[in-house]
């Protein structure tokens, strides 16, 4: 597996939380690029408003699969990636970095520490 940034935080369903100040930036990870292969579409129906830890915010598509995207905490949508929006194909280039997808403003930063480090990611995504 490709190296898993550890400056942020991972959920089961894949998708990274990132701190930047105040607000809390989500994609998902290298491991689910890679097995959902050509990403082709990307839906965020989450675009403003709170969104609930667990609940999906959006879509993803590719040649392989259609996935849901899970928010790993509770937040309010502040930003929306609109160039990830016209052009997934960033996601499958640089997930890590280019291709989030949303910015949350955590209704509590604390629930950030139930997710998985990038070592424990690493361990449950390789099982």
């Amino acid at each position: 597996m490709a190296s898993t940034p550890d400056d942020r935080r991972y959920s089961k369903s894949h998708e990274w939380h990132k701190p930047e100040g105040d607000l809390v930036a989500i994609g998902i990870s290298q491991f689910a690029v890679d097995e959902l292969a050509d990403i082709t579409y990307l839906e965020i129906t989450a675009t403003e408003g709170e969104v609930g830890q667990g609940e999906s915010f959006g879509e993803i598509e590719s040649v392989k699969a259609t996935s849901e995207l899970y928010a790993g905490i509770a937040g309010e949508v502040v930003e929306v990636n609109q160039a990830v929006l016209d052009d997934p194909s960033i996601i499958n280039e640089d997930p890590y970095d280019k291709g989030w997808m949303i910015k949350l403003r955590p209704s509590d930063p604390a629930d950030l520490e139930k997710l998985m480090s990038a070592a424990d990611y690493e361990k449950a995504a390789s099982e």
